[in-house]
């Protein structure tokens, strides 16, 4: 009945959202605080019967926001229905195993070999040096289709310097894409946005979940060469023409435009991020330098499934992976501070129970 690709798949799994009961959730790097104000006044004030029409098939007032906030030309622009969903098209517009694997870090963003498993790209994952740092000289001189990197890293939090990303660049075939996945680049780090005028096989992939508190309404974006947006142009109106709808380019505008909301809550989370690595570091943790809105760190004496079963029935939720070399960690989302020192009382009882 099913296809042979389709019982091949193995499906990506998101963090767990339990019904049981109340739960502050630090398990899926949400934004512990509200969208710009802009938004709510689109919401409050758009005309539902706007919906008749189809939207706006290439979101070009979006994308032109988007520009204008970057510095770069509108044609370096493209939107879809999440990073996730912009991901998916540049899997497809950009890799292939007729030129070799796709390389990609032994420990990052999970989704990755979901898409290769997907459309049938062959991969194989660079170890990470010493300090769980992305180690640019093992994907040099070896046979790909290209590379992609999450910057800064996932589940570690660690950045690589933009400084590295250009010494990256310059060492990587011009033929070959190199997609920097920056979902997260706002809470520390520098993007790779000021390169694309440089090197033009250089893709980097956004997202409004985090900095910008906009994880219910999937909408994501890429910034590269023209002929890179324009073939993933081409993947997206093979797929599906009208992929952003019309309220959500709106509040994604709204959101975009707004720079001072943008930069006090991201001030926020990184404030709260240093409170809370400081005190897991005086308790005794092993925490992982972070320019993310999540903290990767270890308890003394417990590993990490111990941790995640003892915050849950405190009732705080946090992420697990159990995959080999990350088991002794957890991952831990930032919260508005009242949630966060719930979560270190929470430390506080397990650890003492452990």
């Amino acid at each position: 009945m099913f296809s042979q690709r389709f019982n091949q798949l193995t499906p990506y799994v998101p963090g767990e959202q339990p019904q049981d009961r109340q739960y502050i959730k630090l398990n899926t790097n949400e934004n512990p605080y509200s969208p710009a104000p802009g938004v709510s006044k689109v919401l409050k004030e758009f005309d539902a019967g706007a919906l008749r029409r189809y939207p706006d098939p290439n979101a070009d007032g979006l994308c032109q926001a988007i520009a204008e906030a970057h510095g770069i030309q509108r044609e370096q622009v493209m939107v879809g229905n999440g990073s996730d969903e912009v991901l998916s098209f540049v899997f497809f517009a950009f890799f292939g195993s007729e030129k070799g694997p796709l390389l990609f870090p032994e420990h990052t963003y999970s989704f990755y070999p979901v898409y290769c498993d997907y459309y049938g790209i062959d991969y194989e994952k660079v170890a990470l040096s010493d300090g769980y740092i992305i180690d640019i000289d093992g994907y040099m001189g070896r046979k790909a289709c290209g590379a992609i990197i999450a910057n800064p890293n996932a589940p570690t939090g660690i950045l690589l310097p933009l400084s590295e990303v250009e010494a990256f660049l310059k060492r990587w075939p011009k033929d070959r894409v190199l997609v920097v996945d920056e979902a997260y680049i706002d809470f520390g780090g520098e993007s790779a946005v000021t390169l694309i005028g440089k090197y033009s096989n250089l893709l980097v992939v956004r997202t409004f979940s985090k900095s910008l508190s906009l994880a219910g309404s999937r909408l994501g974006w890429a910034m590269g060469d023209e002929k890179l947006i324009n073939a993933l142009y081409a993947v997206k109106d093979s797929f599906n023409s009208y992929p952003v709808d019309s309220i959500t380019q709106q509040i994604g505008i709204a959101a975009m435009k707004d720079r001072d909301w943008f930069d006090k809550t991201r001030a926020m989370v990184m404030e709260e991020r240093e409170r809370v690595g400081k005190a897991l570091s005086e308790m005794g943790w092993a925490v992982l330098p972070s320019s993310t809105n999540f903290l990767f760190a270890s308890a003394p004496g417990m590993d990490g499934k111990m941790v995640y079963e003892g915050l849950k029935s405190e009732g705080i939720l946090v992420r697990f992976f159990n995959k080999p070399g990350l088991t002794p960690f957890v991952r831990i989302t930032i919260g508005s501070h009242e949630e966060n020192t719930v979560l270190l009382d929470g430390v506080r009882r397990i650890v003492g129970e452990g």
